[in-house]
C-alpha cells in the first residue's frame, strides 16, 4: 500500500523535468494569451517543442504532429497579431465568421474520422480517436485565436474537457492537472476577450 502510495505522488509530482518545464511553459503562454499579451507566442513556441518529447513518449502521435503545427501556428500568430489589422494595424478582438464556424465543424469531423482510422489501423497509438478529435479539436481553436476570434476560448473548453482524463489515463499527471488548469484560463480568457470585444466595438461605432 505505501509502496502504491508513493508511486503515485512521485508521477503526480512529474515523472521528468522535461514535463514540468513544458507544464510551466505551457501554463504560462494560456494566461498570456488571456491577456492578450504577444509574448503568449514565443513562450507556446518553447513549450510546444518540449511536448513533442513528452507525448512520443506516451505513443501519442496525434498530438505530436498537433505541436509541431502550434509551432509553426505561433511564428504565424505572432506576426498576425501585429499586422494582421486593417492596413496592417494591429488585430483586434472579434466574432468568428459564420463560414469559419462551418469550416471548424466539418474539418473536425473529418479529421477526427479520417486519421482516427489512420491511427487505428496502421499506428500503435492507445486512444485513436480521442486523439485525433483533440488534435483536430486544437487545430480549429489555435487557427481561431491567432486571428483573434473571441470563441477560441469556447473551443478550447471542449478540448481541455477531454484532454484532462486522457493525459490522467496515460500517467501524465502533471499534464492532466495543466489542461485542467487550462480550463479555468480558458473561461477567463473567454470574459476578457469579451470585454475587448465590446470595446472595440464601442470605439469604432462612432466612425462608421
Amino acid at each position: 500500500m505505501l509502496h502504491s502510495l508513493y508511486e503515485f505522488w512521485t508521477s503526480a509530482a512529474g515523472g521528468t523535468p522535461l514535463e514540468w518545464v513544458a507544464v510551466i511553459t505551457g501554463f504560462a503562454c494560456v494566461w498570456l494569451a488571456a491577456r492578450e499579451s504577444l509574448w503568449n507566442f514565443p513562450t507556446a513556441i518553447v513549450s510546444c517543442g518540449l511536448y513533442i518529447f513528452v507525448y512520443y513518449g506516451q505513443q501519442l502521435y496525434a498530438d505530436c504532429l498537433l505541436q509541431g503545427f502550434f509551432i509553426a501556428m505561433g511564428l504565424y500568430g505572432w506576426y498576425e497579431w501585429q499586422y494582421g489589422g486593417a492596413r496592417h494595424s494591429a488585430l483586434v478582438v472579434s466574432r468568428t465568421r459564420p463560414w469559419e464556424w462551418l469550416v471548424v465543424v466539418v474539418g473536425v469531423v473529418l479529421f477526427t474520422s479520417g486519421f482516427g482510422y489512420y491511427l487505428k489501423h496502421y499506428t500503435n497509438d492507445s486512444l485513436p480517436y480521442w486523439d485525433s478529435f483533440t488534435t483536430a479539436g486544437s487545430l480549429a481553436a489555435q487557427y481561431l485565436l491567432t486571428r483573434k476570434r473571441l470563441e477560441n476560448w469556447l473551443l478550447w473548453v471542449l478540448v481541455d474537457l477531454v484532454y484532462v482524463p486522457i493525459l490522467w489515463h496515460k500517467h501524465l499527471y502533471p499534464s492532466s492537472g495543466l489542461y485542467a488548469v487550462y480550463l479555468v484560463l480558458a473561461v477567463y480568457g473567454y470574459v476578457e476577450w469579451r470585454r475587448a470585444a465590446r470595446a472595440a466595438i464601442a470605439t469604432t461605432s462612432p466612425a462608421a
